[in-house]
């Protein structure tokens, strides 16, 4: 059982380091986010769907209401993503990825109204830590600061991310992973596809680079190695653990992008991730 509870806990933070590599990809593909998001898609669902073929997983929906939650799952998948990417193309990868990373305290509020669950008053003490951090990350409340547009951006991301994978964490148990995130993965196609009548489409030999290594490692591997961590912990629990992300995010755009982030950035980054602390103390399976 503890080799086990080790082994769970391993996949999991691969699958969290593989997902951090999103900041700096983010930044790097020159691409609008609904065209980059659209290819991330549709190499993903191909990579995924070649690994499926291959393991023999079976893709059957078993009803109308599952198909309807893993649709919907996908949809709210896919405006996190576009969001996200947007956070970090108007601000740094430290702003768009804490900003986001509030996700965990916001799974743990919405968690009660979808579970029979209560919130308690830690989770509100979490989520006031929360704003402050928020705070912190925002330079000025101006909408035309390009990194206060960051911040707003990276907290839509993060709501919508929670709702998705709070009903994800519905179906988990009757699915494989690669199932879900495939079918997510062509919805999101089907629904960006009209992005190409409204943006300019031009990867250039960079941003295919790019975008394989997006395709592949952070969403096929990273993402699905996430969704199946759901099995062992619950939603917040996974959400928390993984909000070292950032701080993986933030060194690999130290290290590729030269970005080192402002002071304030740096305390309101501790604010956050200071709940990841309390809460990994404070919840178990």
């Amino acid at each position: 059982m503890k080799n086990q509870h080790i082994k769970n806990l391993i996949e999991l933070n691969i699958g969290v380091l593989f997902i951090s590599t999103s900041g700096i990809l983010g930044r790097y593909i020159s691409m609008p986010p609904p065209i980059t998001i659209w290819f991330r898609c549709i190499l993903a669902a191909l990579f995924l769907g070649i690994f499926i073929w291959y393991r023999k997983i079976n893709l059957k929906i078993a009803n109308k209401k599952d198909f309807k939650t893993i649709v919907i799952s996908g949809l709210l998948f896919g405006v996190h993503w576009v969001t996200y990417f947007y956070a970090l193309q108007l601000s740094n990868v430290a702003i768009g990825m804490l900003s986001l990373f509030t996700y965990p305290v916001i799974t743990a509020l919405l968690e009660p109204l979808f579970f029979k669950t209560k919130l308690n008053n830690k989770q509100v003490f979490l989520g006031v830590i929360v704003l402050a951090g928020i705070y912190f990350l925002t330079p000025e409340f101006n909408l035309e600061n390009n990194y206060t547009l960051g911040v707003i951006f990276g907290l839509i991301s993060s709501v919508f991310y929670a709702l998705r994978n709070i009903l994800l964490k519905q179906k988990i148990d009757a699915y494989n992973g690669s199932m879900l995130m495939f079918y997510q993965m062509i919805t999101v196609t089907l629904v960006l596809w009209p992005a190409f009548f409204i943006f300019d489409a031009s990867p250039s030999a960079h941003d295919w680079e790019s975008l394989l290594t997006l395709a592949i490692l952070t969403t096929a591997i990273g993402h699905t190695l996430f969704i199946m961590s759901f099995k062992n912990f619950t939603v917040s629990t996974a959400s928390i653990m993984s909000s070292i992300q950032p701080i993986y995010g933030i060194l690999f755009a130290i290290i590729f992008l030269s970005e080192i982030p402002a002071s304030k950035t740096v305390i309101g980054g501790i604010l956050i991730l200071l709940t990841v602390v309390i809460e990994s103390f404070q919840t178990k399976k």
